[in-house]
């Protein structure tokens, strides 16, 4: 075998390796993602019991703001962590607008 041959070898094994951090990486994502929903869902239950706005402004600020912190101390772009969060909190809302109905 040439070395460049080697080299595409070597290339191949190396993408599958990453590529399978990916995938478990991802499988991690959905499930914490689940985890989240199944927490919010219970708030979202305490809020229409109790006549509570499904939105918290001030809460989702500081959460922002938080997430941002955490994306930076992680190498993260912070604009795309609020981008996400707030993804997230949209999605949050929308169900707990949906449990007061």
């Amino acid at each position: 075998m040439s070395e460049m041959q080697n080299d595409a070898a070597r290339a191949q094994q190396l993408l599958a390796a990453y590529r399978a951090d990916i995938d478990n990486l991802d499988a991690i994502l959905v499930y914490t993602l689940a985890q989240r929903f199944k927490a919010t869902k219970a708030v979202g239950r305490l809020k229409a019991e109790h006549d509570l706005p499904p939105a918290d402004p001030a809460r989702e600020e500081r959460q922002i703001a938080r997430l941002q912190k955490l994306a930076q101390d992680a190498d993260l772009d912070p604009e795309f962590a609020k981008k996400f969060l707030s993804f997230i909190i949209q999605e949050v809302i929308r169900h707990h607008e949906q449990m007061q109905k």
